[in-house]
Order: structure tokens, then sequence, then C-alpha cells
């Protein structure tokens, strides 16, 4: 008989029914995938697991006891029910619930420890499990088949995967112990020497160790070791990646004297911060060579990264290039249009023949083109041949910049702004378009914790600006709680009003559009959404009741992804203009709109937002020389997760410190890519806060090895290893950054 291994279909170690589960609900077909589906946590009978964090609506499995039953007659229907109540051996209760199934009770006797599992449900404000799966760990109270699969939990720690309502925990143990008893454990595909200096456990006691530890020590020991096995995986591709872009060729774009940049920085009506000029020096050194440039420019909201990103484009212009600006949106896109064309002045002309050579010229200058997907044919053709025959220098753009039939003279420069995924196929496709790779820029205004940037956007140099301009008001948030207090509501729309009496603007934020189940503004699931027993508040629902309610009189437009882009650009230059009072939004307005004037912005239902979500919508007022004000209207209470979330927002103007509180209440998996299209990757123990320094250490141990083997041709077990545990799709992930 031939021994399995990790690469054996589950149906032939399992049984086909239960692999089918496997596949259909977890998306496990082989051993090897079941040995890398890790326990999410582990429990230990008597210990507090705190049944008052389980959130509505969640698939959990507990470990609790049995502390009494009752059974008594349905009110609206023949039969009975039978309500169980368990504890957690610290005071946290929960309710489990069997219609028609009073013979249970002959099991689910007081005093007995068992696993339950079901989606939480609440009912008159007890948490509550309908019918939840179960097994006993007592084995007295079982029978003979759940006695086989209680001794999954013989020993004092106790796995609990994550499962599927047709695939309990208990299954997957039961499966994985079969794979353990059966199947051959893959080769260590980490060097000796590199496990002994970083003390790192094999890999086939890890594996093991970490399904059924003997001990917390050892439990320890395993998952660190597998930990290790995922950040090396990453830094390895990342560090591989950056040594080969290091090796492309590039045109270099030195700095030019007497050019269109010289006249700008002449031109300035203020002067650049430090921070400006110290990663403005950084960025021309880069385009000054001849490999292309791969730079990351993070930064506080406001802190000018636009402004560093157009001297740098200037740069490239200067030296017979062109630059082309990449936006999330086609709002942002024509609002950096305008921006561009305004802070150049007369040196954006429409009779700039031609950039080549601009800087000999005594009237040195470009044409800035702007090119989004709902231009109209003749606009775009006469766009394009600008492109084509280099008279526009620099270029402002959405997707439809990488369209096919968008050419460039001599593309140099690609800046990429905020909420941009930059990924393969895009680079490939910009690539396509220049002589030689162009340099790269990718811009966040989202400030990035040190572990985040060394994991996600490893392949790229990173340079970072933290102090804010000059001029710059404060920015003053408060929680408007209308649960507890609903008279806070009221004087919040009294203060928007207040600010227009002064003559000033405001923003409105909205989670939704409305009318119409799929909104594209709705910020994605996981990001921080607990209550929802309504729908979110909607724009289009909004703005008619604040007409004809509170800011009556008052002149309210309404700004939305869908739009058309005529209608969007329309209203952002009426905003702009002074036109409109207040401004009914979704997250459209997030990133780069800059309207001086605009002082205060009310966010409804603001615990639907993520963190740095808020932060950047914060950023968008006092922008100018009266303070700004952000109000975060909310229903969640004191004391709740959502809640906290945004006191803290409230509390703290300090984007780098935001970063750090929202990684530590999302999921890891938010910030890692775990939810991607296909077979799933096997990265699931590597935690960004948990794991600073085992990251750190990966990186450093990745670049020394790639430097004595760059294409791991010595290391054919780990290059394969960085195969399965960053799978294509991960990959793509973690080079768009």
């Amino acid at each position: 008989m031939t021994t399995a291994d990790v690469d054996t279909d589950l149906s032939k170690l399992v049984g086909e029914k239960t692999a089918k589960a496997l596949k259909t609900h977890l998306d496990l077909y082989t051993a090897g995938d079941l040995l890398y589906h890790v326990p999410r946590r582990y429990d230990q009978r008597g210990e507090h697991t705190d049944m008052r964090t389980l959130e509505i609506g969640e698939e959990v499995t507990v470990l609790a006891q049995v502390l009494r039953t009752t059974t008594r007659p349905m009110r609206q229907r023949r039969g009975s029910m039978l309500e169980v109540v368990v504890g957690d051996g610290a005071g946290g209760q929960l309710v489990l619930t069997y219609f028609q199934q009073a013979w249970r009770e002959r099991d689910l006797r007081p005093g007995r420890w068992g696993l339950f599992a079901g989606k939480v449900s609440d009912f008159r404000g007890r948490r509550q499990l309908n019918s939840p799966e179960y097994v006993l760990l007592d084995q007295g109270a079982a029978d003979g088949e759940v006695a086989a699969e209680v001794e999954e939990f013989a020993g004092a720690l106790i796995p609990v995967y994550p499962a599927a309502a047709a695939v309990p925990t208990w299954v997957i143990a039961r499966c994985v112990r079969v794979v353990l008893d059966t199947v051959e454990m893959p080769p260590d595909a980490t060097p000796s020497r590199t496990r002994a200096e970083r003390k790192l456990v094999d890999l086939a006691t890890a594996l093991r160790e970490i399904h059924r530890p003997s001990s917390k020590e050892m439990l320890y020991v395993a998952r660190r070791r597998l930990a290790w096995d995922e950040a090396f995986a990453v830094q390895l591709t990342l560090v591989r990646r950056k040594r080969e872009a290091a090796a492309w060729p590039a045109k270099a774009r030195p700095r030019r004297d007497g050019g269109m940049l010289t006249g700008f920085d002449a031109a300035l009506p203020f002067t650049l911060t430090d921070g400006q000029l110290a990663v403005g020096e950084e960025i021309a050194a880069d385009l000054a060579t001849a490999h292309p440039m791969h730079r990351l420019l993070q930064g506080e909201v406001g802190a000018g990264k636009t402004l560093v990103a157009l001297r740098a484009m200037l740069q490239v212009v200067d030296a017979g290039g062109q630059a082309a600006l990449l936006a999330p949106t086609e709002v942002l896109a024509a609002q950096h249009h305008r921006g561009i064309t305004k802070m150049l002045g007369a040196a954006a002309r429409e009779d700039a023949d031609t950039l080549f050579g601009a800087a000999d010229t005594d009237r040195p200058g470009t044409q800035v083109a702007l090119v989004t997907g709902s231009q109209g044919a003749a606009a775009r053709r006469k766009v394009l041949a600008k492109l084509a025959d280099g008279s526009a220098g620099l270029v402002v753009g959405t997707h439809a910049l990488l369209y096919e039939g968008v050419d460039f003279a001599d593309l140099g420069l690609v800046v990429v702004d905020e909420q941009h995924r930059f990924g393969v196929e895009q680079r490939d496709a910009l690539r396509a378009k220049a002589e030689q790779p162009p340099h790269v820029l990718v811009m966040t205004a989202t400030p990035i914790p040190r572990t985040v940037a060394m994991t996600v956007y490893g392949d790229l140099e990173v340079s970072s600006l933290s102090q804010l301009p000059g001029g710059r008001s404060p920015i003053a948030s408060h929680v408007v709680p209308v649960a507890e207090k609903p008279a806070f509501l009221d004087r919040a729309w009294r203060r928007v009003v207040e600010e227009v009496q002064q003559g000033h603007q405001a923003y409105v934020v909205c989670p939704r559009i409305g009318d119409t189940e799929s909104d594209d503004d709705t910020p994605p699931p996981g990001d921080a959404v607990e209550d929802e027993k309504r729908p979110p508040v909607a724009v289009l629902d909004v703005a008619p009741l604040l007409a004809d309610g509170p800011l009556r009189g008052l002149r309210i437009g309404v700004l939305h992804g869908r739009l058309p882009a005529d209608e969007k650009d329309a209203v952002m230059r009426s905003f702009a203009a002074g036109e409109i009072d207040v401004l009914v939004a979704t997250t459209v307005i997030e990133v780069g709109v800059d309207v001086p004037n605009s002082t205060a912005m009310v966010i409804l239902d603001a615990d639907r937002f993520g963190v740095s979500q808020l932060h950047q919508l914060r950023g968008r007022v006092g922008r100018g020389s009266a303070p700004g004000l952000c109000l975060l209207v909310t229903e969640a209470v004191a004391g709740t997760p959502a809640r906290e979330r945004l006191d803290a927002v409230a509390s703290t103007l300090d984007g780098f410190r935001l970063a750090e509180l929202d990684l530590e209440q999302r999921r890891e998996g938010d910030v890692l890519g775990a939810a991607q299209s296909g077979r799933r990757s096997h990265l699931r123990l590597l935690s960004l806060l948990r794991d600073r320094d085992l990251i750190g250490e990966a990186r450093a141990e990745a670049e020394s090895l790639l430097a004595e083997d760059p294409d791991l041709s010595a290391h054919p077990l780990l290059a394969a290893q960085i195969t399965r545990l960053v799978d294509a799709d991960r990959a793509e992930y973690l080079h768009k950054g």
C-alpha cells in the first residue's frame, strides 16, 4: 500500500461524503490543505470565553457546561421547546433552544461539558443558539459513535477549528487525526542552518503540535514555526521582486535647472516643509538612476503628498519624458487635473507643441491632459493624440489610461494615487506603453505601521511625510451618541447651519447611495459593521429629509458614485465655487477632495466605517484658515467595540496611532488579503501585531539567503513552499499593496 502524502485527495482518507463537505464548505481538497487548516483557538474547561462578546449572526463553537434545562409547551403551536442554559465557568451564559426535541434533555444534563456549534441570535436581550450541533466531552454521557469523536478532545487543550454548519469542529478534528495517523509529513523546506539560528522546531513536530498540543509551551513553539514559514515565504517573494525590479533598465530622468520645476518652485506662495524637501530629494535621486524607481509615499491627510508627486512629475517632463497620475475615481481625477493646471499657471500651456527640450525654451511648459472612461469619442481622440505626440507631458486619468489604444510618446513616471490597487496586470499594461519600465510612485493617505509596510509593501522603498504644512487649521472631532442622547443630533444640525451662516460649507457623509440593494460606495464587509438591525442610511434618503427639515433653506447638493461623470464634475465645481452649502455624499469624497472653505463634516452611521476611512474623511475639512469640525453620529452605545473605535478616532489626529489601532481591530485577513478567489492560500497564522519581531527576522533572513542564492536554485524545497504558501492570487495582492 502506497503511503499517503500531503497531495493525497481527502476522499481517499476520510471518505467521499466527508471529503465532499470539506471541499464544498471549507475549500479543503488534500491532506496538506487539512494539515494547514489550523485551529482558530484552543479551549480549556473552566476557562473564561466571555460569551458576551459573541456577535449576532456569527457562526461559533463554544466550550461550555450545562447549567440547567427547562421543557415547556409552545404557545402558538403544538409541541414543546427545550431550553438549555450553558455557562463558560466564569459567569458568561448562553441559551440553547431545541424545538420538538425534548429527548435531548437525557444527554444535556446539568454538569456536563460540551462543544456547541451554531449561529448566534438574540431574543429579548439574551444571546442564544437555535438547535446547535454539539458533542459532549464527558465519556459517560456519550454513545458509541460520539465517544469516538470525543477522543479528539482528550487533551487539556481543545482545538476549535474554523468550521461550517455542515462541518462542525469535531468532524474536522476527527479528519485531522486520520491525516496525522496516515500521512507522511512533508519534507522540511527551511534550511537546517536557519532552523538552528532562529531556534525553530522541525516542520513535522510543528504540524502535529498545532493540532494536538501536548502543552501550552509546545503549542507556542509550533505556532511560531508555522508563522515563520508564512513570514519567510512572503518576505522571500517581496525581496526577490525588489531585486528583480532593481535590475531592470530604465531611462534616467535627472533634474535640470531652468525648466518647469525650477519655475514652479520659485512661484510657490509658501515654503516647502522640511519633510517635503527631504522626500523630494529621495525621489529626485531615484529618478536620476538608470533603474526604475518603486517607491511608496505615505503620510498624514493633508501632508502635501500630491505636491511632492507633482514636483517629481515636473522633473521627468524637464528631462523629456511624460508623467501619468492614476486616480481611483473620475471625481478625483478631474479635481487633480484642475488643481495641477491651476498650480502650474502659465506653464500649463495649450500652445506647448512638444515636451521635448522644454527646459531649453524661454517659456518652458507642457499641456496637461485628462483621460477618463466617460469621455466622448471626439474628446478622447483629441487627448490621445496629445499623449502619442508628446505635447501632453502631464496626464491625469483613471483606469482608462491602461486601456488598449492609449499610447505615450515617452512615459517616464507613473504616480498611483490612494485606493488604486496597482497589480501585476496593471503594471504590465503600463510597462507595455513605454520602451523601458517607467518609474513608479505609489501614494497612500493612510499612515502604515512598519510591520504592514514591510509585509504588504515590502518590494517598495518607503518615504513618509508626517509634518503638516503651515496654515492648516485644527480639526475638532466629537462622537454624537444618538441612542443615548437623541437631542445631540439636533445640535449637530444646528452647528452645520451656524457654519454656513458664517460663510463656510459642510459635508454630510452616508455609507450608502440608496434606491438599490447593491451600492458601489458601501463599506466592504468586515470593515467594522456591527449593527445589522437596519440598513445603513443612504444619500438619496438623507438629502431630501435634510432639505425639508433641519437644513431647510440651505443649498444642498448630492454626490455619489452612480452619477454620470459630467454630473459629478459639475457638482464638485459648484461646491468648490461656493454655490452649494452642504454636500451630501458617499465616500467618493474620501480622498483628495480639497475645498478649503469646507469646515464641518457630519458622518452618519459612523460605526459603519473603518478607522482609516474615518480619518481620511475627516481630512476633507479644516483645509483652510478656519478650524474644522467632524461629528461622528452613531447608535453604538458606550462600551461596545464600535463605540470604542469612534471614541479613539475622536481623541486623536495622529494618523500613525490610528493606523495601529486599525490594525489591532481589523481582522488580519483584511490586511493580508486572505479572501482570494479560487483555492485558499495557507497564510493563516501570521499576525502583523503579534509577530512584529518574527517578520523583521524573516526579512533579514530572506535578504541574506537571496544574496547567496538569488533564484533559490540551491533550495528547491523552499521555492516550492513559497508557491504553496504565497499562491498566485496572494502574490498579486502583495504586489498591489
